[in-house]
């Protein structure tokens, strides 16, 4: 028998939902037409935070509880209106990527139970060269929301003497997202370098609160600025992405006003809706300025610092320290 759809009309296109009732978010009883009829009604900010970029699906076709499908490459069997992007990660291997240019692209990516969309943070027209420096502030153990917004503020001081705009969202969970728009000039490691030189600078004026440190040994109760997300083929959920928990939490662009009181539980795929009626983006200026990252490098080589490790997937980097926990390097021999 076939599955229950119903359709939606996107722009110019029809979008078939299939199995509209599946429910994928038991703690609130949401649906999968929910999920789709949330992408729509937050589309102009949805299709602002993914335009022309790669884009990784983490798909849930069993609802959040289920095993999750974290998709890189574009389905094989889809409308000719989904456009691609050919893509290659560190291993040197390539893959077509879904290129997100309009918003029934992700509406159909939510039917193919998407929850979370992941962006590069680079176009389409120069997949080699980012046009995005990532700021994620990840509470550690011991620390959480209140903690990653003291960081925020103290990252936020930190962009301003730079005389860089950083636009904040919620990550959906406990953390917190910064977003600068660069100009597209530089290469993944070199914009990596600016992560790190930024993610250090915030790191000594706060050392209590934050650290860079890549091993959770050496962490503590503090909150961890992960400049490995400037690294390439690695990604953040996007602006109004859903997350994959029972709850259907938002990641939620702020204003750095709101950010003060914000707490993270109120944002949600049925309370975001509302706010974005009201207010629409308030990320909508992300694109009309994008800045130069040329002061962040200059004083990751003024640091006279190493660099730090890359994620253990990656094949070894040039210049990279030893990539090794602390615990176990004092233990191998010379």
């Amino acid at each position: 028998m076939a599955s229950p759809y119903i359709e939606f009309t996107v722009g110019d296109r029809v979008v078939k939902v299939t199995n509209p009732d599946k429910v994928y978010f038991p703690e609130i009883g949401g649906t999968k037409r929910e999920l789709v009829e949330y992408y729509l009604s937050v589309g102009e900010g949805a299709l602002r935070a993914l335009y022309d970029r790669p884009t990784h699906l983490k798909r849930h076709p069993d609802g959040v509880e289920g095993e999750a499908i974290y998709q890189k490459r574009a389905p094989v069997k889809r409308p000719d209106w989904v456009e691609t992007v050919e893509i290659r990660f560190p291993s040197g291997r390539t893959a077509e990527a879904i290129r997100v240019t309009e918003l029934a692209t992700i509406a159909y990516c939510a039917n193919l139970a998407t929850i979370d969309f992941h962006p590069w943070q680079v176009r389409a027209s120069d997949v080699d060269h980012p046009d995005e420096l990532r700021i994620d502030i990840d509470p550690q153990p011991g620390t959480g929301f209140d903690e990653a917004r003291r960081v925020a503020f103290a990252t936020h001081e930190v962009l301003s003497e730079l005389g860089i705009i950083g636009f904040v969202k919620t990550s959906g969970g406990r953390g917190i997202h910064i977003n600068v728009r660069i100009e597209p000039r530089w290469d993944f490691t070199e914009v990596r370098y600016a992560g790190i030189a930024l993610a250090r600078e915030v790191e000594s004026r706060v050392p209590d609160l934050a650290t860079t440190a890549w091993w959770k040994e050496e962490r503590g109760e503090r909150v961890f600025i992960d400049y490995n997300q400037n690294a390439r083929d690695r990604t953040v959920a996007s602006a109004y992405s859903v997350r994959a928990k029972p709850h259907a939490p938002v990641s939620t662009p702020l204003t750095w006003n709101e950010l003060a009181d914000a707490d993270p539980r109120d944002f949600d795929i049925r309370t975001v809706p509302a706010r974005f009626a009201k207010l629409g983006d308030v990320h909508a200026a992300i694109d009309d300025q994008a800045f130069s990252i040329e002061l962040l490098l200059e004083r990751f080589e003024r640091d006279g610092r190493q660099d730090m490790p890359y994620p253990p997937n990656y094949p070894k980097m040039p210049g990279e320290p030893k990539r090794v926990q602390p615990s176990k390097a004092r233990h191998d021999p010379e």
